[in-house]
């Protein structure tokens, strides 16, 4: 029986399929464009950030305590586009680096609430400088009226669509923890 051998891609390739013939199925396409995006923020984000040892959600998550000092898990998720199913994770990593700190409520037990630590509000002053190189970074192929123009209609879109993702954002997520702070 004769030895079958394995075509490689190059065999394979459609020599009349160029990159360009993924223009229209791919690289043309928003939601395409936008995961890249996206990858490339995180990208540089931790470029901008190494040294610090978060990622950009824990960032979100520290950025949003600070701002809500007492925010309860739950509503914390809310605020920054985050599972709620997962966010205890983020929190326990954050936790055992001392950046932030927990407690139940006296009017529910069951309900968390989030404060920053000293380190963390230190951290976080130094680590918002990191973040905003990267902010400036993703921008930088813009001329600064054309980031202007892109920041409004990126926000357009995301706001349009918010109510329909998987994870909403609630801009009013925070109500207080439990009625405490």
């Amino acid at each position: 029986m004769p030895r079958q051998v394995k075509a490689t891609r190059a065999q394979i390739a459609r020599p009349e399929l160029t990159a360009a013939a993924l223009d229209g199925v791919l690289y043309n396409q928003p939601g395409h464009l936008i995961r890249r995006l996206q990858q490339i923020a995180v990208s540089l984000f931790h470029e901008e950030a190494a040294a610090f040892e978060l990622t950009p959600v824990q960032y979100a998550a520290l950025a949003a305590i600070d701002v809500y000092p007492g925010i309860d898990q739950a509503s914390l998720a809310s605020s920054i586009g985050f599972d709620r199913s997962t966010i205890g994770g983020v929190l326990d990593r954050l936790e055992a680096k001392q950046l932030i700190k927990r407690q139940a409520t006296s009017r529910d037990r069951r309900v968390k609430i989030v404060h920053l630590t000293e380190e963390g509000v230190s951290l976080l002053a130094r680590l918002s400088e990191a973040s905003a190189r990267a902010q400036r970074r993703i921008l930088e192929p813009l001329a600064p009226p054309q980031r202007d123009a892109f920041m409004a209609m990126l926000s357009e879109i995301v706001w349009h669509h918010n109510d329909g993702s998987r994870v909403k954002v609630m801009r009013d997520a925070y109500k207080g923890a439990a009625g405490e702070r």
